[in-house]
């Protein structure tokens, strides 16, 4: 199975940086930015599979980011949060996330989702 490029965007500087160890050592390529105004300038130049976003941002938040990026957004895309209402996850679906994870997640369901998107993109190539 080929390894997915994941580009991750969270602002909390020590959940961003045991995720990107967490994901590198599964060996995933990931690149990360702390805000929307990084994450819009170099999402689209980053060719990765998959968007890993927090919904609270510094400068906006993840639901606006996926609006913002249109059609420049990774064919994937998972939503996290302390946000976990129905609501909450309704409004990741209808922005464009596949998946919404309520934080605090275990590393399994995040593993577990990019092992199910990583089959979604064998089957499509």
């Amino acid at each position: 199975m080929d390894s997915l490029r994941v580009f991750l965007v969270e602002n909390h500087e020590d959940t961003a940086k045991y995720m990107q160890l967490f994901l590198k050592e599964l060996n995933y390529e990931v690149c990360t930015a702390a805000d929307m105004a990084t994450a819009l300038r170099e999402i689209p130049k980053s060719h990765c599979d998959v968007l890993i976003s927090d919904i609270g941002l510094p400068d906006g938040d993840g639901w606006q980011l996926m609006e913002k990026l249109g059609a420049n957004r990774p064919q994937f895309a998972i939503a996290m949060s302390g946000y976990g209402t129905g609501n909450d996850q309704r409004r990741s679906r209808a922005a464009g996330y596949d998946h919404h994870l309520v934080k605090p997640f275990s590393p399994d369901a995040l593993l577990a989702l990019l092992r199910e998107l990583g089959e979604m993109k064998e089957k499509k190539t």
